[in-house]
């Protein structure tokens, strides 16, 4: 399994971001955060610092599994804007996945959804559709080389959705059970 990288630009959905980052971690996968900015330090949209464990220009994308693209705003436009980041999603040959705005905001418009299923924050559809997506309402499509979510309460299963695809539905469900994710019973009282 290669090396995977989310991408943090000032104003990027904490949830969506952080939660793929542990999730896949805790199934033992090596991702690793990269800010496009020349510091490592990136505030999310609801001013919460993270320090990066790269910056764009310090990381090897060769031979790269994934790269990730969380939403929130204005965190899905300033990916869009970072051309580097463009120009590796254009060309990479392994997987990708978005989720929020970013589906809309920074995949759509680089051709990366044409004839594809996707998913995005409710508003941005009309954004896929343009460039050839064909939108789905549910929180997270799956396909063998791409992944999108729908929104922040859609992370968890987002990054679970990426654990399947990497390691095997065992291992997201073992992750998922293990973060209580998956119901033990359905004894709950609501």
């Amino acid at each position: 399994m290669n090396r995977s990288f989310i991408f943090l630009a000032n104003g990027f959905e904490e949830i969506e971001a952080l939660t793929v980052v542990d999730v896949m971690r805790r199934a033992g996968m090596d991702i690793k955060t990269v800010s496009i900015t020349d510091k490592h330090d990136v505030t999310g949209a609801h001013g919460i610092t993270v320090k990066a464990d790269l910056t764009f220009k310090e990381a090897d994308y060769a031979d790269s599994e994934w790269l990730i693209c969380p939403g929130g705003m204005p965190g899905a436009a300033n990916l869009h804007e970072f051309e580097p980041l463009c120009e590796l999603l254009k060309v990479h040959k392994g997987k990708i996945a978005a989720i929020c705005a970013a589906p809309a905001v920074v995949l759509a418009p680089l051709g990366l959804l044409d004839g594809k299923e996707a998913t995005c924050y409710p508003g941005f559809e009309d954004e896929c559709r343009q460039y050839g997506a064909i939108m789905r309402d549910v929180p997270v499509m799956n396909l063998e080389k791409l992944i999108t979510g729908n929104g922040p309460s859609s992370a968890l299963h987002f990054a679970l959705a990426i654990v399947a695809n990497s390691m095997g539905d065992h291992a997201a469900q073992q992750v998922g059970s293990d973060m209580l994710y998956y119901k033990r019973s359905m004894n709950y009282y609501f």
